[in-house]
């Protein structure tokens, strides 16, 4: 294309020469990049603040005796909001139940989730694609509109107000997305590494568990992550199939701390959400080298 700078537009016409045509010296037009780069800088840290907002605020009002709704500096620092709240009946047993229905949640929904995407990606069927549509398109059902019938169907099986019941719904609820996710993941390894297993007798099962699962690892620690993240702050699920107030999970012994006519202990709140989000950074900080440590393919396939 020609420059600006040439009246004769001249495909010829390139900087720093001299236009073959009409003579004149061609110059670069000017780059739009940076201002299109400074305008994604700033809508990106407008969206940053968006979400530190919260944080501060959660973590200003914990340690504030006369905590707001409004993000400030605390008046004087205290730590009389922990501990009014580090308690047994009103953190800790919460927190042992919300650990034991994730946790339980979490590990039968990446087991099922690494049974069922290995058929879907090692082997070819007619169905395959239906399925994947068919669980995509559960991944898009509310939770809400399908409530009522789960709640009717664990009454009859005596499921209800029961760890294990919730736990079974926690899986069926988190397994559709975490079969695509799996799939996608599992896709990534080649398939010639089966294949040698299979030559020295390994079976199917044993070239899943000990080929294509420690390859994936990053994949698997993507599963994990997102199953428990969204079992752990799920308020709706555990509060209408568990009925003991003895066995519910801190996402639900939150609602405990907005009182009547709208009187809240914010401080007791904030502390309370301090203590609440700990388990789910330990999570991720333990895993964090598995997320960017990427798939190691490279040294098995020079064997």
């Amino acid at each position: 294309m020609p420059w600006p700078s040439c009246s004769c537009s001249s495909a010829r016409c390139s900087p720093p020469s001299t236009c073959g045509f009409c003579g004149r010296r061609c110059k670069e037009p000017v780059s739009r990049r940076p201002t299109h780069r400074l305008a994604a800088d700033l809508a990106l840290l407008l969206t940053a603040a968006a979400f530190c907002l919260p944080v501060a605020w959660v973590l200003l009002s914990s340690v504030d005796p006369d905590a707001g709704l409004a993000v400030k500096a605390p008046d004087g620092l205290t730590l009389g909001n922990f501990d009014a709240i580090l308690t047994t009946d009103v953190t800790f047993r919460p927190l042992l139940n919300s650990l034991i229905l994730c946790g339980g949640g979490t590990a039968l929904t990446v087991v099922c989730a690494a049974l069922a995407a290995y058929p879907l990606s090692r082997f070819r069927s007619r169905l395959n694609r239906p399925f994947l549509l068919a669980v995509l398109f559960a991944t898009g059902l509310p939770i809400t509109a399908i409530m009522v019938p789960v709640y009717a169907l664990f009454v009859r099986i005596d499921l209800i107000d029961t760890f294990q019941g919730t736990i079974l719904f926690f899986a069926a609820s988190q397994l559709p997305f975490a079969i695509w996710l799996m799939k996608n993941f599992m896709d990534g390894v080649p398939k010639e590494l089966e294949e040698a297993a299979w030559t020295d007798g390994a079976s199917a099962f044993q070239s899943l568990t000990r080929i294509v699962l420690p390859l994936m690892g990053p994949g698997v620690a993507v599963v994990t992550v997102f199953s428990f993240v969204m079992m752990w702050g799920n308020f709706f699920v555990p509060f209408m199939l568990l009925l003991t107030p003895d066995q519910m999970p801190a996402s639900v012994s939150i609602n405990e701390f907005f009182g009547n006519r709208g009187m809240v202990a914010y401080g007791q709140l904030a502390a309370f959400s301090v203590v609440y989000s700990t388990p789910v950074i330990l999570l991720y900080v333990l895993i964090a080298r598995r997320l960017g440590g990427g798939f190691a393919l490279g040294g098995a396939m020079k064997g």
